[in-house]
């Protein structure tokens, strides 16, 4: 779920932010206090105008929806009447209440917006969203969460589904003030599918540009929007139109659209008009066509089809849409849809009305032997042929989730393509139920039908008519069944329903009661312009609550810290907006006190914690003097005690790790976010993002020793994390802050003693920067979010899948598609139950459509069987609340298990972790079934602090965590 808040009286200036499609900003926040930025370096370190490439969600037409309510219900057409001064409110009865919004037919939706009746009483706080195609069975809720407690507008985002009935549920009022709700206007939101990831995409264009300028076809793929494809026009003539350009995926997916950017300079010059969009699977048969036109604008446009299953997607443009010439242009192309869903079909049979056997082998089964030059036919040996309709059915041994079919006709000749046709499913081969009627086109192609989920085990495709009336034959070269789009996938884990958040979560902190601690800036929505206070939430996974706080008294905006647990569970907050503040939040009393400032003022720096308590922190030239300009000094290691507060560290020159960012103002992106571990004898190892990696000590005046290097380029917001004892997994970044392609490369990175050593691995299959890497309990490696090209504050070019990284294989296998986008300044956290926590993006102010206020929690794949039902996974019955280092201890569980693991509770803002880490615990059995484990001795490993401690069984299925404390 995303949500974006505006005052009321931004409301149309925001609607028409999302309906343009740009990252707009609004710099002066309405409800801002005055008074100057926290840091005058804040003050060039704004969001710009970045256009969206695939246009953002739009209100729906409303007219003739039916709406009910459970209390009020006489006033609930008010939401729907479009003028805010009017609103539904329920009497004071027992929560929750309930809106029901019937849209008279099934309409794609991706969220709601809600908009607060006026006065403060009634608000809603928690909520949930269902939907349902009847009315009365309702699904599990695409979205939950909480609202601020404002009058602003709120937008609930989802994943795209297809539904009637949409029910808007109040679980709470957001002040606790009555058990009355109310709202002014609700408004259900437009769907498409998301933008698929274009990682190894190619592109081959008809004619480009390549004298004149650099209007090359692959400009369209690069995701810069400066950039754009051109048809070709010197030397002159230009060539005619049409023009066209086809789309490799190199593999394929499930397409149901097209987004066009078109050029974003000052000239209009190839704007596309009419055209015309293909698919196909192979690149030479191409499926019947979709049509339409483009308006001569700016702004990203989506030509919506049928889903269909393909490779290659072909953009031929018939028109220039101003007719100014001969010419064709593009700045991006997306291709908007979901992974294959196409299911195994092993063991699967199939039975046919009739089959062909006399004269051909047309048996039935060939739609099943993965072979394109065989094929099914009906009977027409001996004369005469049977006649139309024929069936073919298929029993899949199992009941399963279905939500689609794609037909392959036979490969040579045309007679007994099918046209029209009728799919039914059963699941006792007795009572069948239509779930699709059609028409097949007339084509050699694949083509592909989508219907609502429904769970089946028995299958009919009936053949109603001969594509061309050429006689009553029917023919197929392979079946193939579709599970439903964005279903769970065997191995791929699955992503929950969206969790609101009453702010934008750009940092997070694991708690040692299991709740996490998250907080924005000065604002809930924007950075710019610190005044000294932070808005934080406390979100609890165990209710989905969150409980939202301003913090002012420590005259702090935290945001773009560094941030540090400490052994006692308190968090550390250092720098950011207030350059030279340090803040510390005590989960045991739930209070925020001021710290000593920092030696020098910083922002974007990392810190991390010591074995000794300690906490180190260098770099951060985002805020507070910029590093290597006008005299100022790079900006060195400090180093902070309970009992000294901070002390420079001179010795610890930042020098050897910046990157060589293109940024021409100093150190400004060359020092952020460094990679830091702390590590045996009080060292620190810094392993990234730039390619040279060096040994840090804070003893003394602290010092620097190179540590090699890791080897590929610098990687500006990629990640490291530690998946086990001094083995490091290093992912993505790029050789610059942003505007350059990120990579895809993976190292693996091991420290023995001092010495450290790093190779490639095999790499993820999408390039990735301003990701997240989070380390699992079995010690794989979940990558989630990204961009292929950094830009912050936009989400073009977003990765949604999550990859797993497997120690054992040292490679990736690509996992579900979440929802929303997790580009710049999101986060992700392990939660003690071993899911994982992504959420955030954005904070660009009011009206940005990239602000997303919300999270998700992705389920990794060892908590689900292959059905994907919930995996019966072990207990751990009895186990230490704090251990010392070097201690042995006992635990117990419910059934035999083969492993255990402790990780470390996460810190997290702007892809940098330092606080997580994980290690593999040898343990042995003791004579009364219990297990013994030795807890590392050395605290620079295992370093003092709160951990997670889980046991795994021989399938890897871990355990819900024992949160102990070391040390």
């Amino acid at each position: 779920m995303r949500v974006r808040r505006r005052g009321r009286g931004a409301v149309a200036t925001a609607m028409l932010c999302v309906l343009v499609g740009v990252a707009a900003v609004v710099h002066q926040q309405p409800d801002a206090p005055p008074g100057p930025a926290a840091d005058p370096h804040a003050g060039h370190i704004v969001p710009s105008l970045v256009p969206a490439a695939v246009t953002t969600a739009a209100p729906l037409p409303r007219t003739g929806w039916e709406i009910t309510a459970d209390d009020a219900a006489e006033t609930a057409t008010r939401v729907l009447d479009g003028d805010p001064a009017t609103s539904w409110r329920t009497a004071a009865t027992a929560l929750p209440h309930h809106l029901t919004i019937d849209t008279r037919n099934r309409v794609a939706l991706s969220g709601l917006t809600y908009l607060p009746a006026a006065g403060e009483t009634g608000r809603i706080g928690q909520y949930q969203v269902q939907i349902s195609d009847n009315g009365t069975t309702w699904s599990a809720p695409v979205a939950t969460g909480t609202f601020a407690d404002d009058e602003v507008l709120k937008t609930v985002a989802i994943g795209t589904v297809v539904t009637r009935y949409v029910r808007f549920s109040a679980l709470t009022e957001a002040g606790n003030r009555t058990s009355a709700v109310a709202a002014a206007e609700i408004n259900l939101l437009g769907g498409t599918d998301p933008a698929l990831p274009r990682t190894g995409w190619t592109i081959a264009p008809d004619s480009q540009e390549t004298a004149a300028q650099n209007g090359r076809a692959v400009n369209a793929l690069d995701g810069n929007t400066t950039t754009f494809w051109h048809s070709r026009y010197s030397p002159a003539p230009a060539g005619p139109l049409p023009h066209a350009i086809t789309v490799d995926m190199k593999t394929a997916n499930l397409v149901s659209g097209l987004a066009y950017l078109p050029r974003q300079d000052t000239s209009k010059n190839g704007q596309i008009g009419r055209y015309r969009i293909e698919t196909s699977m192979n690149g030479t048969v191409w499926a019947p066509p979709s049509t339409g036109a483009f308006t001569d604008s700016k702004s990203a446009q989506i030509a919506r089809f049928a889903p269909t299953l393909a490779r290659f997607v072909k953009l031929t443009a018939l028109s220039e849409a101003g007719n100014r010439g001969p010419w064709s242009s593009v700045a991006e192309v997306n291709l908007l849809g979901r992974a294959n869903p196409t299911l195994s079909r092993s063991g699967w049979t199939v039975t046919a009305s009739s089959q062909e056997t006399a004269a051909a082998d047309n048996r039935a089964a060939l739609v099943l032997d993965d072979n394109a030059t065989t094929f099914w036919h009906s009977r027409y040996s001996p004369a005469p042929a049977v006649p139309l309709p024929h069936t073919l059915q298929f029993d899949l041994t199992r009941v399963v989730n279905l939500g689609g079919l794609s037909y392959l006709p036979r490969p040579t000749g045309v007679n007994g393509r099918i046209g029209q046709y009728r799919i039914a499913t059963s699941t006792d081969n007795s009572t069948w139920d239509v779930q699709a009627n059609g028409t097949f086109g007339d084509s050699a192609a694949q083509q592909t039908v989508v219907f609502p989920p429904v769970d089946a085990r028995y299958v009919r495709l009936i053949a109603v008519t001969e594509a061309g009336n050429r006689g009553p034959w029917s023919t197929a070269a392979e079946i193939y069944l579709l599970g439903p789009s964005g279903s769970i996938v065997p191995q791929r884990g699955a992503w929950g329903a969206p969790v609101g958040f009453p702010l934008v979560p750009v940092a997070a902190a694991l708690l040692p009661n299991g709740k996490v601690l998250t907080w924005s800036a000065f604002q809930k929505d924007a950075f710019s312009g610190g005044t000294g206070k932070t808005v934080t939430a406390i979100w609890d996974p165990a209710t989905g609550v969150s409980t939202q706080r301003t913090v002012s008294n420590t005259g702090h905006d935290m945001f773009c810290p560094g941030i540090s647990a400490l052994p006692d569970g308190r968090v550390v907050v250092t720098g950011g907006n207030n350059s030279e503040k340090t803040s510390i939040y005590n989960p045991a009393t739930d209070a925020w006190t001021g710290g000593p400032n920092m030696t020098t003022p910083r922002g974007y720096q990392s810190s991390v914690t010591l074995g000794d308590g300690r906490v180190f922190t260098i770099g951060g030239s985002w805020s507070g003097p910029i590093g290597g300009t006008n005299g100022v000094p790079h900006k060195a290691g400090e180093v902070w005690s309970a009992s000294g507060g901070w002390k420079a560290l001179p010795g610890a020159d930042a020098t050897p790790s910046l990157t060589a960012d293109a940024n021409p103002l100093g150190d400004y992106r060359k020092d952020n976010h460094t990679w830091l571990f702390a590590w045996s004898g009080g060292k620190v190892l810094q392993a990234g993002p730039s390619r040279r990696m060096n040994w840090y000590s804070a003893d003394g005046t602290g010092s620097v020793t190179t540590a090699g290097t890791r080897g590929g380029t610098d990687a500006m917001n990629g990640t490291a994390v530690m998946y086990d004892t001094g083995k490091i997994l290093a992912v993505g970044g790029a050789t610059s802050y942003e505007g350059v392609e990120a990579t895809a490369d993976a190292h693996l990175i091991t420290v023995r003693g001092s010495t450290v050593t790093s190779r490639q691995v095999s790499s993820m299959a999408n390039t990735r920067s301003f990701h997240s890497s989070v380390v699992l309990p079995d010690g794989r490696v979940a990558v989630i979010g990204g961009q292929n090209f950094p830009v912050p504050f936009s989400d073009n070019t977003a990765v949604l899948n999550a990859e797993l990284w497997d120690p054992v294989t040292e490679s990736f296998s690509t996992m579900a598609t979440a929802r929303v986008p997790r580009t710049y300044h999101s986060v992700a956290l392990l939660l003690p139950d071993g899911r994982v926590f992504s959420g955030g993006g954005g904070l660009c102010g009011a009206g940005c459509s990239t602000n997303h206020f919300d999270g998700e929690i992705w389920t990794p794949p060892y908590l689900l069987t292959a059905t994907g039902a919930a995996a019966p996974r072990p207990v751990l019955t009895e186990a230490p609340t704090e251990a010392a280092n070097g201690d042995t201890v006992t635990v117990r569980t419910d059934r035999e298990v083969t492993g255990f693991a402790m990780v470390r509770m996460g810190t997290v803002t702007h892809t940098v972790n330092t606080d997580q880490r994980r290690l593999s615990l040898p343990h042995t059995t003791t004579a009364d079934g219990g297990y013994e484990l030795t807890i590392p001795p050395d605290t620079g490993i295992a370093v003092p602090g709160y951990w997670m401690l889980f046991a795994l069984d021989a399938k890897g299925v871990p355990s819900v965590a024992k949160i102990f404390k070391i040390g």
